[in-house]
């Protein structure tokens, strides 16, 4: 017979303590083989290691019961003690405390609107949480511009996604929200963008209705896919949010404004909440009576998109808030404002000045890259 021991499979229980859903059906699995193979105990322990974790966002999906029923099972002089709590982490919390989709939604929870500037790369990210921020969104806009592109969905998923892990790593501890375009294909490739936006590290999807390829909302040439597609794109994007391992708020954006007209883009939002979407985001009403009339009709939070010489109106964030909007979101202001000044810089170049009225001084540029950071690490580790 085969014995599976617990030098076998403690490697796998770790890998997968902090992955409840998978853990509890795998460790089932296990746990039945194992019980055939060696008598039983070690079905029981090995369902107990792999399948124990609390099981999804609250702690009560169904599929962590089998884990935790077959770790009952084992006669408690042969089972092996628990795992530490540490290495069980529910996805709504991590070792150090709530998740950032958990941080995410206690921010919408106050009740005050949320300034969101918006990040295209890891060193815009941490500026962003280094000025005191509570909330940045990765644009793909910006995503796009950086890789020498117009937002036009030529920047693929595999390169959003890799943007995704880098502005997750740069970041200490305030939540991001990832542009998902159209999710990059049908509902199953919407699920698999949300899922590996989760696994990233970001604490929100925004998932839109265009058809493909998209472009940016502000801009001519849009068109949206139907109201059925539209709606089981956010269907399968809740579905991802639910059946995985991972939290993540899920935000569902219409452009429907510009051609079908303000009563279908209101519907979609409306339609969007019932398939249960944390946030919807109606894109470029073209006044504020129209933002007044979606913020009145749709329930739940709703996001802003403050875009200078865009089709919206900027309204004070105070504004916003009275008329119902939860965040409020700047796409590009450090784009443009970067892009601004690095040309003044090289204009100064190309007429022989200086630039170094513009520029920070080193020693600034270097705690801002993350220098100091290092340094500290590194006296951490030196020997003594």
């Amino acid at each position: 017979g085969v014995f599976l021991s617990q030098h076998s499979i403690e490697p796998t229980a770790r890998c997968l303590a902090g992955r409840p859903t998978m853990g509890a059906a795998l460790g089932a699995s296990l746990g039945a083989a194992a019980a055939a193979a060696a008598g039983g105990f070690a079905g029981g322990w090995v369902a107990q290691r792999v399948g124990g974790g609390s099981g999804g966002k609250g702690g009560d999906r169904a599929s962590a019961a089998s884990g935790h029923t077959a770790a009952a099972a084992a006669p408690s002089a042969l089972a092996a003690p628990p795992l530490p709590s540490a290495s069980v982490v529910s996805p709504t919390t991590n070792a150090r405390g709530p998740s950032r989709a958990a941080k995410l939604r206690a921010l919408l929870s106050r009740g005050r609107i949320i300034s969101m500037p918006c990040c295209y790369d890891a060193l815009t990210a941490r500026l962003v949480e280094r000025m005191g921020f509570e909330l940045t969104f990765m644009t793909g806009f910006g995503v796009s511009a950086a890789h020498g592109y117009p937002d036009c969905q030529l920047v693929s998923y595999q390169e959003m996604l890799a943007t995704a892990f880098s502005i997750c790593s740069s970041l200490q501890d305030i939540p991001c929200f990832g542009d998902g375009d159209t999710g990059y294909g049908n509902s199953v490739n919407v699920k698999r963008t949300v899922r590996g936006y989760a696994q990233a590290g970001l604490a929100g999807i925004m998932i839109e209705d265009q058809v493909a390829p998209k472009r940016c909302g502000h801009t001519c040439g849009k068109a949206v896919v139907s109201f059925d597609e539209a709606v089981s794109r956010v269907r399968a994007a809740c579905d991802a949010r639910d059946e995985g391992p991972q939290d993540i708020v899920i935000m569902a954006r219409t452009d429907a404004r510009a051609s079908e007209g303000l009563d279908e883009a209101i519907r979609r939002c409306q339609e969007f909440v019932k398939a249960g979407a944390d946030i919807t985001f109606l894109e470029a009403p073209l006044d504020e009576e129209e933002m007044l009339r979606y913020c009145r009709e749709v329930p739940g939070y709703k996001m802003a998109n403050m875009l200078p010489s865009g089709k919206t109106p900027i309204l004070p964030e105070r504004r916003l808030e009275e008329i119902g909007f939860a965040i409020a979101a700047y796409p590009l202001t450090l784009l443009s404002v970067g892009m601004r000044a690095q040309e003044q810089a090289l204009q100064l170049l190309k007429d022989g000045q200086s630039t170094s009225a513009l520029e920070l001084d080193f020693e600034a540029l270097k705690e801002r890259v993350g220098f100091n950071a290092y340094y500290r690490e590194e006296e951490r580790y030196q020997d003594t």
